[in-house]
């Protein structure tokens, strides 16, 4: 594990000009294309994680259709907002609305399957 850690370092490490010949060397000598590779090690210099697109982290939980059971989606809603009951009614019936916004993954889907489970049509977006 630390031969691993300690070659990764040297991976991080290597100039521009190391790296285009360790590019080379892998296409000459064992026949490998480090196409994908070399050009994120190249733009970031040994930052190349910090180049990879962010991760999304949060979500929007929006309601499109309230379904057949409207008065259970909008006391659910009025449940999981701390909207008072013509708040929650009006979003429900103005969908499709952002129920919640901002909310982590995890808080997102157990929104969603609450609100299908309630009949509603979501999307997390």
């Amino acid at each position: 594990m630390a031969d691993l850690k300690a070659f990764a370092e040297q991976l991080v490490s290597l100039t521009v000009k190391e790296v285009n010949e360790l590019a080379t060397i892998l296409k000459d000598e064992y026949g490998i294309e480090p196409a994908a590779a070399a050009p994120m090690m190249m733009a970031g210099g040994g930052a190349g994680a910090a180049d990879a697109p962010e991760e999304k982290t949060s979500f929007d939980v929006i309601l499109k259709a309230a379904g057949g059971q409207k008065l259970a989606v909008v006391k659910l809603v009025k449940d999981l907002t701390g909207l008072g009951l013509k708040e929650a009614k009006e979003l429900v019936d103005g969908a499709p609305k952002a129920v919640k916004e901002g909310v982590s993954k995890d808080e997102a889907d157990g929104l969603k399957k609450q609100l299908e489970e309630a009949g509603a049509e979501v999307e997390v977006k």
